[in-house]
C-alpha cells in the first residue's frame, strides 16, 4: 500500500516582529519642530471635537465665558445623544463629553459666571433626564449628577438671592423627566435655601 507523503506547512517564523504604529510614530515625531507639531495638533483638533475633549482633559485650557457656554452644549449635545433603535436597551453613550460637562461648569462656577452655569445645568438636566428615560437601566444617571453636582454646591456658599436659588430648583425638578435625579440633593438645597430667605 502507498502512502501519501503529507505536504509540510511552513509556518510564521516566531521571531517575526510585531509591528509598532505608536512607537514608530514617536519616533517620527521627536523629528518634527514643535511648530509643526503645535500645527498637527490644532489642525487635527479642529477636525474632531472627541480629541479636543481628551486634550483639554489633559491640559488646562482657558477660554472665555462666552466660549465655554458654546462648548459646553456642543458637550451636552454630544452627552446626551443616543440612536432611537437603540430605545429600551442599554446603550453606549459619550462619558468624555459628561466628563467635558462637569469640567465646564466647574470653570463658569470659577470665573464667577454661577448663572451660566445653573442655566446650562437646566439644559443638561432636561436632555440627560429624557436620555436616562429611554435607555433600560439608566447607567448615564450618575455622570448626570455629579455634572449638575458642583453647581449645587456652589449654590450652598453663593450669596444669590434665596429666591432664586429656588426658582433654580423648581425648574429642574420639572426638567427631571424621570422624577429622581439628584432628588435628594435639590431638596436639601431647597431647604437650605429657604431657610436662609429673610423673614
Amino acid at each position: 500500500m502507498l502512502k501519501r507523503r503529507q505536504k509540510k506547512i511552513s509556518k510564521p517564523h516566531s521571531t517575526t516582529k510585531k509591528t509598532d504604529a505608536a512607537g514608530r510614530l514617536r519616533e517620527a515625531l521627536t523629528k518634527r519642530t514643535k511648530a509643526e507639531l503645535i500645527d498637527f495638533l490644532t489642525e487635527f483638533v479642529g477636525e474632531d471635537r472627541g480629541l479636543l475633549r481628551r486634550l483639554s482633559a489633559r491640559i488646562d485650557l482657558e477660554a472665555p465665558a462666552d466660549e465655554l457656554v458654546a462648548t459646553t452644549r456642543r458637550a451636552i449635545a454630544d452627552a446626551t445623544y443616543f440612536d432611537k433603535r437603540d430605545i429600551n436597551y442599554n446603550f453606549n453613550y459619550d462619558y468624555a463629553a459628561y466628563a467635558e460637562v462637569k469640567r465646564n461648569l466647574g470653570r463658569l462656577i470659577d470665573l464667577g459666571e454661577l448663572r451660566l452655569a445653573m442655566e446650562l445645568s437646566l439644559e443638561l438636566m432636561k436632555q440627560g433626564s429624557y436620555q436616562v428615560e429611554m435607555s433600560d437601566e439608566g447607567l448615564m444617571t450618575e455622570d448626570i449628577e455629579q455634572c449638575i453636582g458642583g453647581v449645587v454646591q456652589a449654590l450652598k456658599k453663593s450669596d444669590l438671592p434665596p429666591g432664586e436659588v429656588l426658582a433654580w430648583c423648581a425648574a429642574m425638578g420639572k426638567s427631571d423627566r424621570v422624577g429622581f435625579i439628584y432628588d435628594q440633593e435639590l431638596a436639601a438645597l431647597r431647604t437650605h435655601a429657604e431657610t436662609s430667605r429673610p423673614q
